[in-house]
Order: structure tokens, then C-alpha cells, then sequence
């Protein structure tokens, strides 16, 4: 049991009551003055939209003959990668071929390690380890307060080396707290700081994207006006961050449209958050005097409350022509709207870096408008197939192209 606290607000509470609070919609402070969870603040007080809530994962991973069956275009092949790996989140691969899989909520706090067909174990009782990358060897491991290094780890799967603390600047909040890191082609690595609630003003700490060296030095400011990106990617070509956004909730069914956005000026670009969301309107508290032609506007948006999360560039050789370079999208799906969807999509683009259209490409992790599963990140293979994790099941699907 994690038995770390969290500053929320005025409030510290322990990690695992807030964790209960956000997955099951219970009450969990020690306060009076607290007895409302992060994520229902605003939320309709009466009528259909009081009901609604996160959804939580099943406590137990899908066995792999009880996953859902999935939906690729002709050609496309879908298969089970790994199975049996609660909450099973982040995805990457090693030098060795080795797949490491983080956790969020129900996984407890574990980084897991697929080599050889086998799974194992290699860090227990993290908080909330969603963000992973590896690079020269080590794999890092970012917190919502700190980043970790394991070094030289595909040759110590079995006794793991004791982390190193690359950097520990931040904030360390639960809401929006968990991470997605990854290293661009500058050799820097970027870290996001999501907004530590559904929408306020908050200090300069937050609702951005930063990057550090290596080594955990010389810390700059990529992106402002940032909510929540749980997954970025770099064109393999023109070297520029893009990332997807998750706006904010309660304002309806429809709106807003998560984003994907592209960044091409970094440290210089304000994406919206709080006073304009979509690109088309702006926030009904922080709004005012404001408009969205003073920010950037997204590259394309997703669907209301779609929850992207993890994206990649298919950088492959294995896909057909029409999917190089395209990018691959995780859409978690919504829980504060009645009707549900979720899945894997695809944004191509045009010649001058423009989105041409989006599409869905892995589908059926909805039924009866019900979660089957719920897609959480991508990761392109070596060989040229892609991976997509699925938290709602503990499970990890393989696409491959056979012709």
C-alpha cells in the first residue's frame, strides 16, 4: 500500500484514500470542507449529470480469452501482445527488445518488463509511475514529483539497480499530476505539468510542457496554456512537438473538443488553457476579456471529452505508404458524457504539416454503450507493427500488416 500523501489545495491527503475518491466516486478527505473530489467540481448538482462519474477499471485483469475482439482495416491484423498486466499504461521498448509497461491507479505503482515472452516485476510501490522512456540503456521513470533513472536495465531484469533522481521540481499533486515523458530530437527530455484541477488559474508551475537535459539541468519552457497531455510525438521529419490535450469538464456533453496541437515557436506559444478551449471558445469563468485569436489554435480536435491520451508517428516501414509519418492516437474515452467511445485513431497529414483528416482505426472497445476496454497508449515497434496498451483490461495488443 502507498501510504505517500498529496497536497490538494489547502489539504494533504493520503495517496491511497484520494485514489478510492477518483475511482469510485467516495468521499476522501479528512476535512468537511473537502468532501468533493477534484473531478466532480462543477458537476451538476441534479438531474443525468449528477450520476456521472469516472469509471473505474475491473480490480483483476481481463483473462486473454475474455478480451474484446478488436477491429483493424483490411489488411490489418489484431492480436494479443501480453495479457495479465493490471493497469497495464505506458509503453517502451528497449535496445533488446524488451517492452516496459508502467501503471497508474490499480496497477500498484509497478513498471513492469515483457522479455522473451515472460513478464516481470522490476519496480514496486511507485507513485503513480504513468511516465516511462528509455534512452542509452536506462529506463526513466517519471512521478508527479520526481524523474527516475534505472541504468543499464535490459541486463538487470531480475535485480533491477537501486533508481537514480535525475530531477525533483515539481509540484508532486495527484490531479493531472501523472506524467508522459519522453526525449526529442534535441537530446533534452520533455515533462508536462498538467493543471491540479478541473479549471482554475494556477501559478506558473503548471499547465505546461518543460524540458531538461539529461541529467536533469538547464530546465526551459516549451509549451504554456497546456491542461493535460498524456502523450506527445516529434515528427520524424521536421523535428517539431505534438502533442494531445484533454480540456476541460462540465461545461456539457459536446464541449469541449480535445485537442491535438502542434508546437513550432517553443517557449513562445500559449495554448489556451484556461481562458479558450478548442480553438473556438472561450472558458465561461476565466474567459472574460479574452479571446481565442490570442492563442494557439489546435491542429485538429478530437471529440468531446474523447481523454487522448498516448500518440505516436508511424515511423515504420511495415504499414502501407498512405500511414508513414501519420499519427497513431489513443483515445482513452469519456466518462463525464453519457454516450461512450473510445479507440485508436488516425491523423494524417498534409504536405505543408496541416491534419487532412482523422479516422478510427482500431475500434470495438465499446458495446451497448459500455466500456470493453480503453486504449491508453501506442508505441511503433522495430519490426514495424505497433502496440496499443489497454488499462481497462491489463492487457497489450499487437496490430501487424500481412498484405
Amino acid at each position: 500500500m502507498i501510504a505517500k500523501t498529496v497536497r490538494i489545495g489547502l489539504y494533504t491527503l493520503p495517496v491511497v484514500s484520494f485514489l478510492a475518491a477518483a475511482m469510485c466516486g467516495t468521499a476522501a478527505a479528512q476535512d468537511k470542507e473537502e468532501e468533493v473530489p477534484f473531478w466532480a467540481v462543477g458537476r451538476p448538482a441534479e438531474g443525468p449529470g449528477a450520476k456521472l462519474a469516472p469509471v473505474p477499471s475491473p480490480p483483476i485483469a481481463t483473462a486473454a480469452d475474455k478480451l474484446p475482439t478488436l477491429s483493424v482495416p483490411d489488411g490489418f491484423k489484431v492480436e494479443v501482445f501480453a495479457s495479465g498486466i493490471l493497469d497495464a499504461r505506458g509503453l517502451r521498448e528497449g535496445d533488446e527488445g524488451t517492452v516496459f509497461v508502467s501503471t497508474l491507479f490499480t496497477g500498484g505503482g509497478k513498471i513492469h518488463a515483457i522479455s522473451n515472452g515472460e513478464v516481470k516485476e522490476i519496480a514496486t510501490e511507485l507513485f503513480l509511475p504513468n511516465g516511462i522512456e528509455y534512452r542509452d540503456g536506462a529506463l526513466y521513470v517519471a512521478t508527479p514529483k520526481e524523474i527516475l533513472r534505472y541504468d543499464n536495465i535490459e541486463t538487470n531484469l531480475d535485480k533491477p539497480p537501486e533508481p537514480v533522481t535525475v530531477f525533483d521540481d515539481m509540484p508532486g499533486v495527484i490531479p493531472h499530476g501523472w506524467k508522459f515523458i519522453m526525449f526529442g530530437p534535441d537530446d533534452k527530455l520533455y515533462v508536462p505539468v498538467g493543471t491540479p484541477c478541473n479549471i482554475c488559474q494556477e501559478d506558473a508551475d503548471y499547465a505546461k510542457i518543460f524540458r531538461i537535459n539529461a541529467d536533469g539541468t538547464g530546465k526551459e519552457d516549451v509549451a504554456l496554456g497546456v491542461r493535460n497531455t498524456v502523450g506527445f510525438d516529434f515528427h520524424p521529419v521536421t523535428g517539431n512537438l505534438w502533442f494531445t490535450d484533454n480540456q476541460r469538464d462540465w461545461l456539457s456533453e459536446d464541449m469541449p473538443l480535445d485537442e491535438l496541437n502542434r508546437v513550432t515557436d517553443p517557449g513562445k506559444q500559449h495554448f489556451g488553457y484556461p481562458y479558450c478551449h478548442s480553438g473556438i471558445m472561450t472558458d465561461p469563468q476565466f474567459g472574460w476579456g479574452k479571446s481565442c485569436d490570442d492563442y494557439v489554435s489546435p491542429a485538429a480536435t478530437l471529440g468531446p471529452h474523447s481523454a487522448p491520451l498516448g500518440m505516436r508517428f508511424y515511423t515504420g516501414d511495415a504499414f502501407p505508404e498512405q500511414y508513414k509519418n501519420a499519427i497513431f492516437i489513443a483515445r482513452h474515452g469519456p466518462w463525464n458524457r453519457h454516450q461512450k467511445y473510445a479507440d485508436v485513431s488516425v491523423a494524417f497529414l498534409n504536405d505543408d504539416g496541416t491534419v487532412k483528416k482523422v479516422e478510427p482505426f482500431l475500434t470495438g472497445f465499446v458495446a451497448d454503450n459500455k466500456y470493453l476496454g480503453r486504449p491508453a497508449d501506442v508505441m511503433v515497434m522495430k519490426d514495424g507493427s505497433m502496440l496499443v496498451s489497454d488499462d481497462f483490461n491489463g492487457a497489450i495488443y499487437r496490430v501487424s500488416y500481412g498484405g
